[in-house]
């Protein structure tokens, strides 16, 4: 009879001890999961309200830097888009040795395409020292920085789309020097991030206050 007891306890806790593991196996799973679709791109770049209602904290992010940084939430979004499609894990691809031979690749990664350095810049000017460039909430934060030094260093305006872009792109030492003025191509790609910024702000016009009063969101 004890045996039997005895056995029946082992068994019973056996199967408790399944159960625990199954569970945070479970968790594990779901909790991947939700990451996983987290970053996923929203399903309608082309909208700025479609964006904000799938990705729900991205509207307050974005709200948040647009106010630290006094800048367009349409010019920050738009910069985020072009850099990385709204890709977490983006990277430039690799260089060509030769022209053809798979080479290295440039630093630049996540949603911003932040280079190691400007990253590095960013996290020291602004204390944020444990912001990751995948992460979306830092990611155009650090946008909104980038560009704020564009205004102080170079004097364009926050609104100015079109050239806070080159200096994006070339840096602000290259901006001041003109690097850009022979790149036509890279014209091409600043006049189309000056729409999609424009555009993006008229659309927001149209949805920012249902998009408040349907999510709390603290600034």
């Amino acid at each position: 009879m004890v045996g039997s007891l005895w056995n029946a306890k082992t068994l019973v806790i056996g199967r408790l001890a399944w159960l625990g593991e199954l569970r945070r196996s479970v968790h594990l799973l779901v909790g991947v999961t939700l990451v996983g679709c987290a970053s996923l791109p929203p399903t309608n770049p082309g909208n700025v309200c479609d964006i904000f209602v799938e990705k729900k904290a991205w509207y307050a992010d974005a709200h948040r830097a647009s106010t630290r940084w006094q800048m367009p939430v349409g010019v920050l979004m738009a910069f985020t888009y072009q850099e990385s499609s709204y890709r977490a894990n983006a990277r430039p691809p690799r260089r060509k040795l030769l022209g053809f031979i798979p080479w290295t690749r440039p630093s630049a990664f996540g949603y911003a395409q932040a280079t190691d350095a400007a990253w590095q810049d960013y996290t020291q000017a602004t204390g944020r020292r444990g912001a990751d460039r995948n992460d979306f909430d830092d990611a155009i934060d650090f946008v909104g920085w980038y560009n704020d030094q564009s205004h102080r260093r170079n004097h364009i305006l926050k609104t100015d789309a079109y050239h806070l872009y080159l200096a994006y792109h070339e840096g602000h030492g290259g901006y001041a020097r003109g690097s850009y003025r022979g790149k036509a191509w890279l014209k091409k790609v600043a006049r189309a991030v000056t729409a999609r910024a424009a555009r993006y702000d008229r659309q927001l016009k149209g949805c920012e206050a249902r998009l408040k009063r349907r999510w709390w969101w603290p600034f």
